[in-house]
């Protein structure tokens, strides 16, 4: 089969690395794809943008399977086109979205079905926003209510700080219509944790977990980012609170949209906080992978990726099972200089070490000019190694990152500490 992955990401380089391994593919075409992505003779980039060039060119090229990686074409309606066009592709339509491309929506949703989640209220006006911050205090977490590019979450560990991203979004309108609303909701204390599902529209098949770096610097320190690195599985995730998540949060969602006349299909995101107390609660709702997560539980999936896509776009989850490495994986995020405020473009990439079986370099912000690989982005690279613990698992990924070299290239050196005393 032929198979399209829509993006240009870390995440989608992931995608198109697993589905090329199935024996069933035999073609992953990437839209628009990346510097990493053109340099792999297993597939192909297509400068194709709009919808109906990528619906004209799946009918062209008979794509059995289109897999959209991220959000901005979700919310835009391209699931909803393409099945218009009877073609299958897997991920949710713009009404099942809704869950990540407005943040008010998704809060008054897990108010409505009793999803374990945040206190919060949803503010237009910038006086009653602040003046709901200087009643609440600090630290307290200003989000943006549409999509921002991972710039729209700010946690405020003091007032000022809440005070200025206010102003920020709703005041000097920096993030355009995404912060025209915001959200503002309690501070969570616990350990956060990735927790991605694939659903069918009934049935749920839960992936590898995972834990996220979204701070710049080491120790959380810094900007929130979209993501400086990733492992997987996140030990805070016991059999027992897999089961929590499960009951609490992922049935009611897909049973909640089922009874708002919502079918969900495609991957699921659970952004949480677990507790000391192990009481999982819902931080957001992202309706794809997530990147830099991604890459971690792609190398650790033993499964057909494929077959595992095509039955749930069949509606036929329940029949499916996942495999997963025993090994850890872990993902260090090389980002370019001035991420994330104002990421410089076309420095150069040298020292890249080839793939092999326990490590992949999964490209995000590349372009190729002139035989050279250039930056073209915020996060560049994810460098994903696996090992038999997680401290091996970080040795590697390390090892490679050091052969590396970009100008003024960042990268967090603890991706993984928190899990250490945890870990054999």
């Amino acid at each position: 089969m032929k198979v399209l992955v829509v993006g240009s990401g870390g995440r989608e380089h992931a995608l198109a690395w697993k589905l090329a391994q199935s024996s069933r593919v035999q073609r992953v075409y990437l839209a628009p794809g990346n510097g990493g992505t053109q340099a792999n003779d297993a597939f192909r980039n297509i400068a194709l943008q709009s919808q109906d060039e990528l619906i004209a060119f799946a009918r062209k090229e008979r794509i059995e399977i289109t897999v959209i990686g991220p959000e901005a074409p979700l919310a835009a309606g391209i699931v909803d086109a393409f099945r218009a066009a009877g073609l299958r592709i897997f991920g949710p339509t713009r009404a099942a979205a809704r869950l990540e491309w407005s943040k008010d929506y998704a809060k008054s949703f897990m108010v409505r079905h009793s999803i374990p989640t945040a206190a919060y209220r949803t503010f237009s006006d910038a006086a009653s926003a602040h003046a709901y911050v200087s009643e609440r205090g600090a630290p307290i977490v200003i989000k943006a209510d549409g999509l921002a590019a991972g710039k729209g979450v700010v946690v405020a560990h003091t007032a000022e700080q809440a005070h200025a991203a206010v102003t920020f979004m709703l005041e000097e309108g920096k993030l355009a219509g995404a912060g025209a609303r915001v959200v503002i909701e309690d501070f969570l204390q616990g350990e956060e944790a990735s927790f991605i599902v694939m659903c069918d529209g009934r049935h749920t098949l839960a992936l590898a977990t995972s834990q996220d770096h979204k701070r710049l610097l080491d120790g959380d320190l810094g900007p929130n980012t979209g993501g400086m690195g990733a492992y997987s599985p996140a030990p805070v995730i016991t059999p027992a609170v897999h089961a929590r998540i499960m009951r609490e949060i992922i049935d009611p969602t897909i049973a909640g949209m089922a009874a708002e006349g919502i079918e969900y299909t495609g991957f699921l995101y659970a952004g949480l906080m677990i507790g000391i107390d192990g009481q999982p609660r819902t931080l957001e709702f992202n309706c794809r992978l997530g990147d830099p997560e991604t890459q971690p539980i792609l190398m650790r999936m033993k499964s057909d990726l494929a077959t595992l896509l095509e039955d749930a776009i069949e509606g036929r989850l329940e029949r499916s099972e996942v495999l997963w490495d025993r090994r850890t994986a872990v993902g260090v995020v090389l980002a370019a200089h001035g991420y994330p405020e104002q990421p410089r473009q076309g420095d150069e990439i040298t020292g890249l070490p080839p793939d092999v079986e326990d490590a992949v370099i999964f490209h995000a912000g590349t372009r190729s000019a002139d035989g050279r690989l250039l930056t073209s982005g915020g996060r560049v690279l994810c460098v994903t190694a696996l090992g038999d613990n997680l401290k091996a698992a970080r040795r590697r990924a390390y090892d490679l990152v050091a052969q590396l070299r970009i100008d003024g290239a960042q990268f967090r050196t603890d991706i993984g500490n928190r899990a250490l005393p945890a870990s054999p």
